[in-house]
């Protein structure tokens, strides 16, 4: 199935949860926050969040610094 991964599209599996499209792309540091269609996805929820086709998910990494 089709998703986006901030604002690519990519190609998964279906039935994939939301951690497991995170570990596979390299994504599933601390001190990141996610969100599905606008949406914030909670931590905890990620490994029972399954994707549908044609969601969005955006990745978004804290930063340090001044």
């Amino acid at each position: 199935m089709k998703i986006f991964l901030n604002q690519i599209e990519k190609e998964t599996d279906d039935n994939v949860s939301l951690q497991q499209l995170l570990e596979s792309n390299g994504l599933s540091a601390p001190g990141m926050a996610v969100a599905v269609n606008n949406r914030v996805v909670k931590r905890a929820d990620w490994p029972d969040f399954v994707l549908t086709e044609g969601m969005a998910v955006t990745v978004i990494k804290a930063v340090c610094g001044g």
